[in-house]
Parts: C-alpha cells; structure tokens; sequence
C-alpha cells in the first residue's frame, strides 16, 4: 500500500520479497479503496512488544490498518488477530473493522493500538502457518505474564520450559538460570524455577517451531486458556464473569467456570441498555428459563461484549461472512453492527489451496532460527526478553455516565437454520489439575479513578472465592493481572505504563464495587426505622461513640488477632519485640471490648428496645463515658509503650530482610486497609475522639441537664490524658509518615534521620528542556527532593535530585517563563522552575517552603547529600539541557528498579499524584482528628435504590463495608479532589440529609440518618477534599487545649 509508512518487515530484512505479504481479504477480493485525504500516523504495538507506526488515510476504515499490518508481518492468516485500543471512555474496544479509523480513535497521536489475538481456534493445529503458531505463542506467554492465563504450578512450569526451550536451545543449567533470573513469565517464578529447569531437560533437540506447538498443545487445555472475562451480574445479584470462546458463551465465578451455553442451544443474543440477555431454544431437559439476563457495568460495556459475541459466533460457526442488512429508508431501529471478514472455514480453505508464498521471519526473543528463516540471510537477533512492565487496578461497578441514554435492545437473531452450517470441533475439557492458579485478578481504573483497596494477593490462599474487586468490565476498569515481579499489574498496555518515556501511565487506583442490590433498603423501611429511635442530639453523640469504637476495635483486632496469629506461624519477628507489641496492644483490645458492650447496652435501652416507655437515667452517656475514661487511666503505661514499639519493629525491619518481607506481605492482606504502622498510632488517636466527642456533649447540654456534670469530669479527665501524651503522638506521626514515604521511593540514603520533619508532598511540573513534566515533590524541614514515577512493578518514585533549603529563594516567575502558577527555587548549586496546577495550590506550596526556607536558616547549617549519588550542580535554569531526568533516564536503571519488592502501590503518594494536588503534615493531622464511623445509604446518579453500606472515614479515604462486622473493606474511596456539595431540585434527590460527592464525570449520592450525622459526615469529608491554610490550621489547633 502506497499510504503504508515505508519500513523494512521481518521477511525484508531476511531477505524476501517485498510482495509477499498476503491480504486478509478473500481470493479475488480487491482491497476496499483508500479515500484520498489526509494521512494519520497510528502506532501499533506487536506481539512480541516492539512498535511500528503505520500511515493510513484519515478516512480509511479499519481493515485497512489491520491488513497493513499483517502485510507488515507477512501474515497469511491475519483473520484470526485483530486491533484492540483503549476509546474516549477507556474502555478498551476492537478496531472495527468498517468503520473509520478517524470515528474511533480519535486522538491517533496519544493512543497505541494492540495487535493481539481475537480468536483462539479450539484445536491449533487448525493453525497451518509456523509464523501464526509463534503469534499465538507470543500471545500465551504474555496472558501467562500478565496472570490471564491461570493454571497450577505444574503446568505454568511446563509451559514456561517450553517457552525457554524456544527462545535459548537446549538445556544448559547455568544458562537457564541466568536466564529465568533475567526474564520474568510469571509472578512467583523464583518458587517454580527447579521445575522449569526440570522439565526444560527433557526438551532436548526441540525447535523452536516445535516448541511453540507443544506450548500451544498444553495451553488450549487450560480452563482460562483464550478467555477474556467480562464482569456482570446474575439476577439474583452475584457477581459472576462471562466471556466468549469458539463453544458459545461461558459463565465464570472467579476463575471457575460454573456454565456454558453453546451455540447450538442459543437462539439469541440481543442487549438492552445494561442488561444482556441471551434467549435459548427450548429444551424439554432443560431446567433454563427461556431468556437468560446479565447486568452488565454500562450500556457502552454491555454492548461491547456483545459485538464480541456476534463476532465470535459467525467467525466459527458461518460458512461465509455475513450479508449486510439492506439500509432501511426513513430510520433504524437497533445496531447496524455485523462481522467483517473471513470466517474460521473460508481462512482454511484458503490455506489448504496453497494460495501464497512462505517467507522467513524472525523470532525477536530466540538465540535460534526459525526453521523458515534458515534458508535465509543471517538476521539479527535479540537474546534479551523485554520485561512486562504494569501497574494495578481494580473494579468499580457503578454505572457509567456514558451509558444513561435510553437505546432499542440490540439483537443478534441465531437462525435454526444454522446448524446445518459449519461447525468447529468442541473444545476439549480441561484437566482438574490444570484450573487456575492460587491468586486472583483485580480490577483497573482508568487514570484519576477512585481507589479500591482489595488488596488480594496472588498466593492468598483465601483467594478461592470471587474477588470483590475483580469487575474488569466496569465503567472505569479494562482486564487486570499480576506482573512478572509479582505485583498486581494491568494488563492491557495500552491503559498501562509503557516503555515509551512520552506514555503517560495508567493510575494503580482503583473503584469500589458496591453495587450489590441484594441489600437496598427501601424507603419505607428507612421512614419506618427513623420513627422508632430517638431524635435527641445527645443519642446521635453517643451513637457515634459507638459506632467509631467498632471500627476502633477492629483496628486493635489487626494487630492483637490477625498480626499475631501471622507471626505465630514465623519466626521473623524477635520474642522481645514480639512481647513488647503484643502485651501492650492487648490490655487495650480486652478493655475496649468491654466498654463497646457497655455503650450499645445502653444505646439499645436508650432506643428502647427492651424498655420503651422508660426515661431518665437511660437517656444519657456520660456516667459510662467517665466511668471508662477513668479506666483507661489505668491503661496509660501500655500507652506510653506504644512508641517505643513503632521504633523497634521499624528498626527490626531496617535490620532484617526477613522480617521486611514478612511485614510486607502482611500489609497485603485485606485486613491490612492501611500501613501496617499506622494501626500502632491507633490508640493514640482514639483519645482525641473521646475528647472531640465529650467536647460536643457538654457543648450541646445545658449545665442543669442532669448529665452535664458526668460530661464535664469526663472531659477534664481526657483532656489530662491528651495533654500528657500529645507531644509523642506529634512525634510517633511524623516518624510513621517519614517510614511510610520511604516505602514509595528508590534512590535515596537514609530519610528517616533525627529531627527530620515531613511537611508537604503533591505533584508539581517541572520546566526542562523537554517542557513541563510531571514530578513528585517531597518537601521536609531541611530538604526539597523532586522524583518521577518509575517503571517498576511497584510504581514507587525515583529520585532524580535534591534541593537544601539552606540558603534557597523563592520567587514567582509567571511572566518570566510564561507558564501560568510558575515559581523558581533557586538552591545554592541549582535551580529549578516549577508548575503548579491551581493558584491555590501555588500559594499552599511557597508558604510552606518558604517557612521550611525559615526553619532551615536557623538549624546548624546546611543538610548532607541524602541521595545515593547526587545530580549534576552548576545547572542553569534557561540551560536547554538543565535536568532532562525523563523517563528515558530510567532505562539505564531499569533492571535495578526492577529487583525492588512490591508494596502497596495506592497509597496517598500514588493519589496526589494521580489526581494532580497536594496534602501537607498538617493535613494528616487534621484527618487523624476527623475520623467517623457509621451506616449510610449509598446512591448512584443513575440508579433507583438506596442501598446500605457501613461506611468508614480515615487516611481522606471512604471504606466501604457490607456491615460493621465485615474484617475487611470491599472497596474504598479517596477523596483528595472530589467535590462536596449539597444535591439541587433538577438533581430529583427529593431526600433529607443527602450530600453529593463528585469529581470529573463521577457522582455518588450519601443519605445520612439524622441532622447531627449529616452534619458530621460533612464535616469530616469537608477536611478531606479542602485542604485549609496554615495560618488557619494552626489557630484551629490552638484552640484545642491539650
């Protein structure tokens, strides 16, 4: 093609004809005719990871890319690939193939279209070409990778070994580990590695070629082997997946598939906004109900996963293509969608008449030829495996803003007719062995989604049921998987970190998954409730003592019940830090228990429950506030021991890799919501909340009302405790925050340093010779570090350089360098001009540097280098080259990077900079006072009901549980950026005491149950998504008598 960008193919470049490429098109076939126009440029990612970039005109449709493509290859059976991209929404889609190009992709320049494989044939031997075989060999290895393709460790081990095999000969054991050292297929390799040298000794003297064929032979046995899940629910509301192979469709739980409904027994499949209902024939022993209905996310998702199914359904079942449906002439009703070009059969009976020519191609990841490449010119090889590099997400299942128009149900009409057509051969069951592996998928957000904690790990044993974050095809999300260092990752490059420096990563956040109608509550049941419990101010106080000292003894929970039953079965953690934890955590948990009984003993004779005409001494709380108060008293020396427990365990892990690893992996359970040290600092915060809440009792009584008095000795006794222990919690936070930001990054010596204090971190660009580029910045009192996000399994942040605020000026410099929020700092030995996003956070950011600046000035001098090797001085601000640290500055890096241990990678690091702001000290320290606890109802902008959820406040996060007696959240929200404001009249809420969060095109709707909750829960969200100034802060803390 004329159009085509003129590059050499793997077939020229060993020496073939250059006319050798064959047309996905049918013998006979004209290609469709290029419009004339505008050319566009596309960039396609191969199998094998490299990329090419394509010119295509502008109006061109789609066939066009893909047979380009495969001409590029030299691909005879092309029909079996096809083009993914991620569209406007993220939602990633195939190319289709009549359509524009220019309709779908409608920034060319900021997307990166995937050649992948579309269908996996049942039996690849059905696959005549060798070229074919190692594309979907290419295909197996990457799905492996990336945690698609699930299996037991035996059969992962011997697909690996047949992947070795094909890529560096015969077995040499000093070879093959050095090579499974350097390339990754799995996560968890290094537990599989004797097994894969173990099986890798019998391959001697395979092909390549060979190789692929036995690859192949194994994985179609596998249960997951070509599937993509598609996340729905049944009627009843579970959770299921389903997906769509040569068979028909199928029906997952997890990795488990629990149904099928071949082709044969569908007589229709059709969509209806959001729901997708397939219409089966009728089956006299059939226990099935005619129509079959799935939810699915949104209608965009629902409708994609139909066209898949057309797509499958005429490609193995359809002799021919199908007829276009004549253009009806004054309107249409329904999609005029259809499948586009050669079926299964019409591709094999091409191949069987021998209609082209074999050329030679190249194998990018072998140290061997390719049998068809022998008889060629020697062609450069490459002998490194590039390393999947991937973030994280997880699901959300609320419904799409792009999906609220109301469309005609889209059918596909399955004519009886058909079972006299062409039929491919069913797809063998696979062995039991061979089911999945012990691990789960998450879910993915687009960039700047919400973020969903499910944090389960792929050698959880625990992971046997459906993951509650595993909705892939939900609003936000594409498909989910665990990369080659063992981390969760996305899946999908294209919504995924890539290895161009100028692809902007995918966010590792994730959305909650809770829209579970099953426990909507209805509004007459919510009026009923109301009516019965009291309305008195003081009750919604003591509920709320209630209510946060759940969540408060959960949190003891995770280190008296589920922290210690995990060392228990370890010997990582020494006996003296054992005891020093344990016998100070647990008085706490025992005590707590007690007085959380003792508090809804009386909320419930207070509700009466049990006495519902009485009043009086049942209508109040601050005889059972005093009275614990001054038990907790007693409680005061195991207080005391709490610091000295969060240095030594952070010493232990400074001091054992071990007991890193150990700790590591905890945080990774699902119990584990935040880090693990934060739960230390626990009963410390608690403290402040009995205080806040006594605060607001004695404010709210009269000094007559016979319960003042009790609230009032209450309160000075709280007060005494919070003043005694103030100055080590400040102290006990900072150390925890600065342990905490030093998990997020890499090149640095030695952050954690007495008299050391974290101020601020957020997002910021930095001005370089390549423009405005997104950095990280971590200011403390003596040091500004500015980092990038690097291209490890864990996203932490790479250190690039250093600035001493000794000796530093800051000025604005908007109209000096034309950028609007712009400053220069200017460090004794460089300088550097940075972006904010806002005015505010511009301001928010010289106050505190400026009095960092200030606190700098009067320490002994300046700081010493902190990182492990310094960047270059004498840079100059206008300096074309000054600091181009870019992510092309990683590779040199990169293997490194790679070997660091995954972590959490959602933290609030990862939030700031996802969603472009900032959070300060002072911020962290608001939100430790602003934490609650309770029940409210949860609405999306879409949806009809109210549904249920207890809801918990910390860290600026909403967790979200099913009730308070869940030990782990399904989901969670961070609220940095979001919008708080009250729903108006064409918003139809016509509720009391709803507030509305929002941010972009996402929209939740919080229904409280009384005045005071509403007016708590606003005011708490409120300190979460506006961050106040210093000066404001600070003489709100001032007023607090400690």
């Amino acid at each position: 093609m004329g159009e085509i960008e003129q590059k050499p193919t793997p077939g020229s470049r060993l020496g073939a004809p250059e006319n050798a490429g064959i047309s996905t098109l049918e013998h006979g076939q004209k290609m469709p005719t290029a419009p004339p126009g505008k050319l566009i440029s596309i960039k396609i990612q191969m199998l094998d990871d490299t990329q090419e970039a394509f010119e295509v005109p502008q109006r061109a449709p789609g066939k066009v890319l893909l047979d380009a493509v495969c001409n590029h290859l030299n691909l005879v059976e092309g029909d079996y690939f096809g083009l993914e991209f991620p569209d406007h929404k993220k939602i990633t889609v195939w190319l289709d193939l009549l359509k524009p190009i220019v309709k779908q992709i409608r920034r060319p320049k900021h997307v990166v279209v995937k050649f992948v494989v579309k269908f996996f044939p049942p039996d690849h031997a059905q696959l005549q070409e060798e070229l074919t075989r190692y594309l979907f060999a290419l295909q197996v290895k990457q799905d492996l990778a990336q945690g698609r393709l699930t299996c037991n460790e035996t059969s992962a081990a011997l697909l690996i070994s047949h992947i070795v095999q094909s890529e560096i000969g015969d077995f040499d054991e000093t070879v093959d580990r050095e090579h499974l050292a350097k390339n990754k297929y799995i996560p968890q390799q290094d537990a599989l590695e004797d097994k894969i040298v173990e099986f890798h000794h019998n391959h001697i003297g395979q092909t390549p070629a060979e190789s692929d064929f036995q690859l192949l032979e194994i994985a179609r046995r596998l249960e997951m082997y070509g599937i993509r899940l598609h996340p729905a629910k049944d009627r009843e509301g579970t959770n299921i997946n389903l997906a769509v192979a040569n068979t028909g469709i199928l029906v997952f739980q997890g990795f488990t598939k629990i149904n099928a409904f071949n082709w044969a027994k569908v007589r229709k499949l059709s969509f209806k906004r959001k729901r997708f209902l397939i219409k089966l024939r009728p089956d006299a022993n059939s226990s099935y109900q005619d129509t079959l209905e799935f939810l699915m996310a949104s209608r965009d998702f629902c409708k994609s996963f139909w066209k898949i199914c057309v797509e499958h359904h005429a490609f193995f079942r359809l002799f021919e293509e199908p007829k276009p449906k004549p253009k009806p002439v004054l309107f249409t009703r329904g999609s005029s969608f259809r499948f586009s070009g050669r079926t299964q059969k019409q591709v094999l009976d091409y191949v069987k008449e021998g209609g082209h020519k074999k050329v030679p191609f190249e194998r990018k990841h072998s140290k061997i030829r390719s049998i068809r490449s022998l008889s060629a010119q020697p062609s450069e090889q490459n002998s490194e495996v590039p390393k999947q590099s991937s973030s994280f997400t997880y699901g959300d299942g609320i419904d799409s803003p792009g999906g609220q128009s109301c469309h005609q149900g889209k059918e596909l009409n399955i004519s009886a007719e058909e079972s006299g057509q062409h039929k491919s051969p069913s797809l063998k069951k696979s062995p039991k062995d061979g089911r999945r592996v012990d691990g789960v998928v998450m879910a993915t957000m687009e960039e700047e989604e919400e973020v969903v904690k499910d944090r389960t790990r792929q050698s959880n044993p625990q992971s046997q049921q459906p993951s509650t974050g595993s909705l892939t095809g939900s609003p936000h999300l594409s498909e989910l998987s665990i990369n080659s260092q063992g981390g969760p990752t996305a899946a999908n490059m294209t919504l995924s970190p890539n290895l161009s420096p100028d692809t902007k990563q995918s966010s590792p956040l994730v959305s909650p998954l809770l829209n579970d109608q099953t426990c909507t509550r209805t509004d007459d049941e919510e009026e009923v409730r109301r009516k019965r419990f009291p309305t008195d101010k003081a009750y919604f106080i003591a509920k709320e003592v209630s209510t946060t000292e759940r969540t408060y003894l959960k949190d003891l929970e995770v280190i008296t019940s589920w922290f210690q039953s995990t060392v228990s079965k370890d010997e990582s953690m020494p006996e003296t830090l054992k005891s020093l934890i344990f016998s100070n955590f647990e008085p706490l948990h025992k005590f707590h228990t007690s007085f959380l009984k003792e508090i809804e003993h009386r909320l419930a004779l207070w509700e009466g429950r049990s006495n519902a005409h009485i009043k009086g001494d049942y209508q109040r709380i601050g005889d059972v506030m005093l009275k614990n108060i001054q038990g907790m008293k007693q409680l005061t020396n195991h207080l005391w021991k709490h610091n000295e427990a969060l240095v030594e365990l952070e010493n232990g892990i400074k001091n054992s890799r071990r007991l890193e690893s150990f700790c590591r992996d905890f945080e990774l359970q699902k119990v584990c919501y935040l880090p693990l040290n934060t739960f230390l600092l626990r009963p410390l915060h608690r403290l402040m909340h009995y205080k806040q809440i006594m605060e607001r009792l004695c404010k709210h009584y009269p000094p007559n009302h016979s319960d003042f008095r009790d609230c009032r000795a209450a309160l000075a006794e709280i007060t005494e405790m919070v003043a005694q222990l103030h100055g080590t919690m400040i102290k006990m936070e900072n150390f925890q925050k600065l342990h905490e930001l030093k998990k997020d990054l890499i090149g640095i010596d030695d952050l954690v340093i007495p008299g050391r204090e974290f101020i601020r971190l957020g997002s910021l660009s930095k001005l370089s010779g390549k423009g405005l580029q997104q950095r990280m910045f971590f200011l403390f009192n003596d040091v500004l570090l500015y980092t990038s996000r690097g291209l490890t399994a864990t996203n932490q942040f790479k250190v690039h350089g250093q600035l001493p605020l000794y000796g530093m000026t800051i000025e604005e410099s908007e109209e000096e360098w034309g950028v609007p929020h712009c400053l220069t700092l200017c460090g004794q030995h460089q300088s550097i001009i940075v972006a904010a996003s806002s005015r505010m956070e511009m301001e928010k950011w010289i106050e505190d540097i400026q009095m960092a600046i200030d606190l700098a000035e009067k320490s002994s001098g300046p700081t010493p280098e902190l990182l492990a090797s310094s960047p270059p001085e004498n840079k100059s601000p206008d300096d074309a080259t000054a600091d181009q640290e870019s992510e092309d500055d990683l590779s040199a890096s990169r293997t490194s990077l790679e070997r660091q241990s995954p972590h959490r990678g959602n933290t609030m690091v990862h939030v700031c900079w996802h969603r472009n702001t900032s959070v300060s000290m002072i911020d962290f320290s608001i939100a430790v006072e602003n934490q609650l606890s309770g029940n409210l109802l949860r609405k999306f902008k879409n949806s009809n009901g109210w549904q249920k959820l207890w809801v918990v406040f910390t860290n600026f996060c909403l967790f979200f549980y099913k009730s308070h007696q869940d030990n782990h959240p399904l989901a969670s929200l961070p609220l940095l950026g979001y919008s708080l404001t009250i729903p108006s009249e064409s918003e139809n809420i016509h509720k009391d005491y709803v507030f509305k969060l929002h941010f972009k095109s996402h929209v939740y709707y919080f229904r409280a149950e009384s005045e005071y909750t509403f007016e708590r829960w606003m005011e708490v969200i409120r300190s979460a998504t506006t961050s106040a100034s210093r000066a404001c802060v600070l003489s709100h803390k001032e007023s607090h008598v400690y």
